[in-house]
């Protein structure tokens, strides 16, 4: 048989014998190389390192520390969680063990219920079998066959049933390398592919957590155990994402929040965060800055209907891509809907009057309440719940103004995240395979998207076919202090739901015409971007949105007169000050007001008193003496700037 050309990324020719696998091309490559791949992708199909080569194509080999790669890599660890489950509770069901952004997970049921000494022993299992170095073996075979496998597993059977044509593919883990027949013994798993070559690859990995889940996420299905784990290709990433997780334990919002009097979870509303006066003042500062913000750059608030008819949802298209994630009531014998999104509303707003191109770009802001039904294992604080408020906004233009809007939309962001020390990356979600309108408006929009991302010079990737169903999008993930990723704004063009809504302006030909919207959030959800807050600052907020700005604190009794007399004039200053009139000690006081992490503290005894200058004790513990007027100055400037104590 004649030699294959296969072609690398660079564009240069490999050629390799008829019937060669994978590995064998990335050997031809480097040895070295052929060390570290994982799996490959043959013009746009991943295949495993063991897959012949039968054509000529395109090649692509993926190093675990890629994106491609390290999602291989991934899957192929839940794989080896899955049969040390089985080794330790042969009864178990497998499920599903996808990949996902942080780690991966499997899916059981018929086991008990697991405890953290659990993962241990399952861990440890784990170990055993990377160290038995066996082969991922990939079988293709009948349906039928497939489904002989699985005589008690109703997962799997529903699984294999589920998928198109008579043949599916299976995995099977012989228990040595050494032996390339598939014993009936071996562990198997009913996979898509493609795996690692064998489990010795999985060096370093972690179960991190169990937590409920309902088999294809339906509350009437049987509820499973889901595992978590994470895994990389060497132990110091590995070390170090630990010692991030140990960060973040430590930074946990709901933690936190409750030491500092922020928030409260009720069984009562679950999914539904509670806001204690000290949180309120943070998300009053936060929807304070955002109005001042939004009016600079012209945007017009509104405020709409938190519960609408059920028609209006037919109208927008959530009733087709959306009912199962929203509520239901009934008023006056009608059907409505609580809202799961603002954009209808939006919709109404501007449909309510004759509009002119000169109204155009019209900028509409609102502070939303909207509700979503997550399921109960999902829910985490602030982070992901039922009942959020969105800081939407919906911007009506010409498709002329589209790019300039989007600009527009951009630099706001950009100041918004640099005020709270994030960095973020920016992603463009193009058209998905469901989607609402005509193609040739999807180009239009999606050109739009890339131009206004390369006018401002702002670097992004293409995440090809996530778009939302009526628009493209540029999602930005912001980075916090300790480097996890988080998704909170969102800019998206929309031709199709003014249609929809029968929106029109009048232009400067007399004739009417559709407006595209642009729908966009900067926080995202503010229940969220506060659960976020809190563990990127650790509590320890900048001034400005401190609940308590200023501690003052009374050495002793006779200090109490002109303590009081300080917390007066910052009180009228505008500064969020705290008295500390306790018959306690000073070094109590002080400690307290660190407890609380506040940015300010005064200790006011007979010098304070006598010479009218303050010994300023910041909560890092730098004291600096300052007279009052230049304190008040300080904190204004702090205030102002909305500036971090360094």
């Amino acid at each position: 048989m004649s030699n294959i050309i296969l072609t690398l990324p660079d564009g240069k020719p490999l050629e390799v014998p008829a019937g060669a696998s994978v590995l064998d091309a990335a050997k031809l490559i480097g040895p070295k190389l052929a060390q570290v791949v994982v799996a490959a992708k043959l013009d746009n199909q991943m295949v495993d390192l063991s897959h012949k080569v039968d054509k000529p194509a395109k090649l692509v080999l993926f190093k675990p520390d890629s994106g491609e790669g390290l999602e291989v890599f991934r899957h192929s660890s839940a794989h080896v969680l899955a049969q040390a489950i089985m080794r330790l509770y042969p009864d178990a069901k497998l499920a599903i063990g996808p990949v996902v952004e942080e780690g991966f997970y499997y899916d059981i049921g018929g086991i008990p219920p697991l405890s953290p000494d659990s993962l241990v022993k399952i861990e440890e299992e784990m170990k055993k079998i990377v160290a038995e170095d066996q082969p991922f073996v990939r079988r293709e075979m009948a349906k039928k066959e497939a489904l002989a496998l699985y005589p008690n597993n109703p997962f799997k059977r529903e699984l294999a049933e589920g998928i198109e044509g008579g043949k599916v593919s299976v995995y099977f883990n012989p228990k040595t390398a050494k032996s390339p027949a598939v014993p009936a013994a071996a562990f198997f798993d009913l996979c898509a592919g493609p795996h690692v070559p064998s489990t010795g690859r999985i060096k370093a990995f972690k179960l991190t957590k169990v937590a409920g889940a309902y088999w294809r996420a339906d509350a009437n299905n049987e509820q499973l155990q889901r595992i978590y784990g994470i895994s990389f290709a060497d132990p110091k990433t590995l070390e170090e994402y630990v010692t991030r997780l140990e960060e973040a334990e430590k930074r946990d919002h709901r933690k936190i929040g409750t030491q500092l009097g922020l928030l409260m979870m009720s069984d009562m509303a679950p999914g539904m965060p509670f806001l204690l006066p000290n949180g309120m003042i943070i998300r009053n500062e936060l929807e304070k800055f955002w109005r001042e913000e939004h009016r600079t750059a012209g945007y017009q608030e509104i405020k709409t209907p938190i519960i609408m008819n059920e028609q209006l949802w037919h109208q927008s298209g959530h009733w087709d891509h959306y009912k199962e994630n929203m509520y239901f009531t009934q008023i006056d014998e009608q059907p409505f809907a609580v809202k799961p999104m603002n954009c209808p509303g939006a919709m109404l707003v501007f449909g309510s009057t004759a509009r002119s191109y000169r109204e155009l770009p019209l900028r509409l802001c609102e502070m939303g309440l909207v509700h979503r039904h997550e399921l109960s294992g999902v829910l985490s604080g602030m982070v992901r719940v039922r009942a959020f408020t969105q800081d939407d906004s919906h911007l009506y233009v010409t498709e002329e103004q589209i790019e300039q809007e989007v600009i527009g939309v951009i630099k706001l962001v950009d100041k918004f995240y640099k005020t709270f020390g994030f960095t973020y990356t920016a992603e463009l979600s193009t058209r998905p395979e469901k989607f609402m309108g005509e193609k040739q408006t999807w180009d239009r929009a999606e050109a739009a998207l890339h131009n206004a991302l390369k006018t401002i010079g702002l670097p992004y990737t293409v995440n090809a076919g996530d778009g939302a169903f009526y628009g493209p999008k540029i999602d930005f993930k912001i980075k916090d202090a300790i480097g996890r990723s988080w998704q909170c704004a969102t800019v998206q063009v929309d031709f199709q739901m003014p249609m929809r809504f029968n929106l029109a302006y009048t232009g400067a030909d007399d004739k009417l015409h559709a407006p595209i919207a642009i729908h966009r959030v900067i926080y995202g959800s503010m229940e969220r971007f506060m659960g976020i807050l809190i563990e990127h600052y650790a509590g320890t907020f900048p001034v400005w949105l401190s609940p308590v700005q200023i501690s003052v604190l009374p050495i002793g009794k006779e200090h109490k007169a002109f303590a009081k007399a300080l917390h007066e004039k910052f009180a009228k200053e505008g500064f969020r000050s705290e008295l500390d009139e306790r018959d306690d000690t000073i070094a109590s006081k002080i400690r307290d007001a660190q407890m609380k992490k506040v940015p300010y503290m005064l200790a006011i005894g007979k010098n304070e008193i006598d010479t009218g200058r303050l010994a300023v004790r910041d909560r890092k513990g730098k004291i600096t003496p300052m007279a009052l007027d230049e304190f008040v100055k300080h904190v204004k400037m702090m205030i102002k700037e909305k500036k971090q104590i360094e």
